[in-house]
Parts: structure tokens; sequence; C-alpha cells
């Protein structure tokens, strides 16, 4: 599928084939312009049913390959990720609106899971464990769930998927995958790519389409683990009720109400810095965005007159152009939502620093007068529990100034009261503030003297509380896709337990 807006119709990946079965559709739009880049046909129930059928008439076939035979399929992928580098995250720009270095970005993530799912195959996989028993050999050993169901978001629409699917194939399950309705050209492109490199017939399955789709696919009995990332809202919803089916497992990454905390003891050149990427880089629309800015007060009129300068000039413009720092937000329903959070602050008594949410008509790129254009609001506020505008997420570029007095335990106090745990970080060069908050913040990704933005894909990704259970990342989301076999052998011709326990078989003759 090339770079250009198309009139083809484009439908569903399923049991090796491409249908494209009458029906709805739906349309990708560009969120900088609001042109349409392509058509796509909308998946029902029918077509769920169908992707699940191929995947479990795969799966056993797939699971009998060795991991490496599994990831020779992936190393195809992984070149073509670098080889239109350039492309794909124009692409990426287009469809979602990130600036063009995220876009970029996005999939070099990619191919970086890939690479290491792939490479992975060739590692040691499993335990040897010891035994009480001399005469046996004890091992942990592991095996694929065997249906998986992904249901990725709009934001990072190449890196996750990958995120999700590279694990999940290389471990030996095959996979329904939902991608996000803003972004189903993305998912078209990763589509055929797995066509591309010939992955059997079955063992990969995408259906285009919206919630439904969604729920058809994590209601079903033939999954075995559900990979979402995307709103706690939907998340929640998913994991009441997967949680509740004996033998499924959902795991869910979703949003927070991100935090930096910035001490006395701050180099604020770092401080500055730092908040501006993590407030307002893919305008605020990453699930580690920070809406809280915590500053102690010896250092925050400071912090705060930098900080507002900045805001008041950060460029907002057509995310294609090198100089853009933010591009729109994805649609005009998320301009809305982010409109809200603005006017709740004020409500609550915000003092509202800078409000570029509607944006002067000189700074809207020529011909995007149809984009969801919205710039940063920045506005501080006195600490209290009960204020929503501190609480519930906005992911947008919506940020809250609190300032605190005190030591590192009032910091964290503040930083820990949301009912998010995702992402955050402390500006400090103070070690021992620092051990601090790495220690007590309630939180998955802690980042020090550093934008809490900018996960690796060897690292793990996740949160606690209302932000997740943490699966969705290398090493860890192996656990969500495999099952442990605790396997102990007897090499002895003589049967002895463990605990003393007796091997005595008595009868009533003895």
């Amino acid at each position: 599928m090339s770079q250009q807006a198309t009139e083809q119709m484009y439908g569903h990946y399923i049991g090796g084939e491409w249908r494209d079965d009458d029906g709805d559709t739906f349309e990708s739009r560009n969120p900088a312009t609001g042109e349409t880049l392509a058509t796509f046909r909308r998946g029902t129930v029918d077509d769920v049913d169908a992707a699940l059928a191929a995947a479990e008439n795969a799966s056993e076939e797939w699971r009998s390959l060795s991991y490496i035979d599994r990831a020779e399929y992936l190393w195809d992928i992984y070149h073509e990720l670098r080889e239109r580098h350039e492309e794909l995250g124009e692409i990426v720009s287009k469809e979602c609106g990130k600036e063009i270095s995220e876009g970029k970005a996005d999939v070099t993530e990619a191919w970086h899971m890939v690479e290491w799912a792939a490479g992975n195959a060739r590692h040691p996989h499993g335990d040897v464990v010891p035994s009480e028993v001399a005469g046996k050999d004890a091992y942990m050993r592991r095996k694929p769930r065997g249906v998986i169901g992904c249901i990725t978001p709009w934001n990072f629409p190449v890196a996750i998927p990958f995120w999700h699917m590279a694990i999940a194939l290389v471990e030996g399950n095959t996979v329904v995958w939902k991608p996000a309705e803003q972004t189903p050209w993305c998912g078209q492109i990763i589509a055929e790519m797995m066509d591309d490199a010939g992955i059997p017939e079955g063992v990969f399955n995408m259906v285009q389409g919206f919630g439904d789709a969604g729920a058809a696919i994590t209601e079903d009995d033939r999954v075995d683990t559900v990979l979402f990332t995307g709103s706690a809202e939907v998340g929640h919803e998913i994991s009441g009720k997967v949680g509740g089916e004996p033998g499924k497992l959902a795991a869910c990454e979703m949003g927070g109400k991100n935090g930096i905390v910035v001490t006395e003891e701050a180099d604020l050149d770092i401080a500055v810095h730092s908040a501006i990427m993590s407030s307002f880089k893919t305008t605020g629309q990453r699930c580690v965005s920070s809406e809280r800015l915590i500053v102690h007060t010896d250092v925050y009129d400071e912090f705060k007159d930098r900080f507002v300068d900045i805001a008041e000039d950060v460029s907002v413009g057509d995310p294609l152009e090198d100089d853009t720092f933010m591009g729109p937000a994805i649609e005009a329903d998320h301009v809305e939502k982010i409109r809200q959070h603005n006017e709740l602050a004020r409500e609550e008594g915000a003092e509202v620093l800078v409000d570029r949410f509607e944006l002067e008509e000189s700074e809207i790129p020529d011909g995007s007068d149809a984009g969801h254009w919205v710039g940063p609001f920045v506005y501080e506020i006195d600490y209290d529990s009960d204020l929503r505008c501190l609480q519930e997420e906005c992911f947008g570029p919506h940020v809250a100034l609190i300032e605190y007095e005190g030591d590192i335990e009032r910091a964290l106090e503040i930083h820990n009261d949301t009912p998010y745990g995702l992402a955050g970080a402390i500006i400090s060069e103070d070690y021992r503030q620092l051990h601090a908050f790495r220690d007590r913040a309630e939180i998955g990704l802690a980042y020090a003297n550093l934008p809490c933005i900018g996960a690796e894909v060897q690292l793990p990704f996740g949160g606690v509380k209302k932000s997740g259970n943490g699966y969705p990342s290398a090493r860890e989301a192996i656990e969500a896709v495999t099952e442990r076999t605790a396997w102990t052998m007897n090499n002895s011709k003589e049967i002895e337990m463990a605990q003393g326990l007796s091997a005595d078989i008595t009868t009533s003759e003895d």
C-alpha cells in the first residue's frame, strides 16, 4: 500500500487470505488536514468468528515448530521495517498526527521489538531447578497458551502491535488482531508484511473495525489471552470480564496521571527540558505523558517562569515538518475531551498560565483548517486530593503545576495520590531523593533526571493500580502468552519423595 491516498477498499486478513465482504465501511483520515487516506471494511462478529476459527485451526501445527523456525518468519519483517523506515514513518505521522521524528521512532521501536523477539528464540528458555531428591531432575518449561487476541491503540500504531504480536508468535501462539479504528492504514501495512513474510495461513489474522469487533475477540472462549493497550475504561471492562473466566488471562496496559517531581536539589535546565518533553510530545497523547508537575517551593517560581515561556512558544504545526514539536490531536471527539478537562480545571479553581487550546489562525498550517488542532494548556493549582483535575487522565497537552513544601516524603505523598500508577520522574542532584522516589513511587516506569517518556523494548513496561498489570513488554509479555509447567523426572530405579514423605506401599496383609 503506497503513501498516497487511495480509493481502493481494504478488507481483513483471515486464514492467509484477504477478505473484502460487503458491509459497512469506515475511513482513515489525516488528523492534520481531515483528508481521507483510505477506506476499510468494518469488521463484524462473523469476521471475528472466521478469524478465530482460522487461528484455532492453525494453532497445533504452528506450536509444533521450533522457536527458531517460528522466528525465521519475523526476520523478513525486521528487514522490511528497517528498509522502509522513512516511508513508514511518514505514514505514521500522516495517519495519527505525530511529528515526523516520532513517526520514525515508532517504526524503529517496532523493529527493535521484532529483533528482540526473534533473537530471543535462540536464547535459553526455562530453568533447571534443584530438587531435594538427588535422583530427580526438575525443570520449569513454557508452552504457548494458544490463541491470543490483540487490541492495540492509535498513538503507537506500528510499535505496539509488534510489542504484542512478535512475542506471541515466536512463543508459539496464533493471533487475532484488531488495530485501532483511527489507524487502519498502519494495520493494513503490518498485515501485508505478515503476508509477504509467508507466515502460515491462520497463524496471523487481522480484523479491522471498532469496539464491537474488539469485544467479539476478547469475549470469545477460543481466546486464551487478551493483550490490550488503551484506555482505562475499556481495559477495566476487559479485565473484569476476562478475569472471571477460568484459564483465561487479560494483560492490560492502560493510562496514567503521571507526575514529575522537581525537588529543591534539581538542575532546572534538566527539569524544564524533561517536563516539556513529557508534557507535550505526541501532543500529550501518550499513556506516559506527564499531566502533573510537582515542584518544590524553593525552585517553583523559576521553574514556572521557564516552563511557561516555552509552553507559550512551543511549535505546533504540520507533523511532516522537521521544525514541528506538536502535531494535531487524533480526532474531533478528542479535542472536545481535552476542552472539557481544561474547563474542569478552571471550575476547580485553577490559575491558568497558558491557554493555547484555540490556536491562532497563523499557527494552523495552510490547507489544514479541517485538522484537529490544539495547543498547550498549563495551570497552577493548590494540591487537594479531591480535585478531579488532578485525578482524571486527560490524554492531551493539559498540565498542572503543583507547589509543595517540605521533604521528599511530601512530594511522594502528592505524587502517589492518584488512582493510576504508570510512569513518573524525579529531577534531583541528591541521590537519597532519587532512591526514595525509586523505592516508593507507586509506578511501573520510574525515571531520574529524564522525561517520563521513552521506553525501551528490552525493559519492563507497565504500571500498577488503575494503570494495569505490567505485562506488555519484552520479557514480561512472555508471562502473558505462555503457561509454565514444572517438569520433574526420576532418574532412579526407586521412587523417593520430597519432604520425607514415605514411598512405601503397605497392604492389609502387612
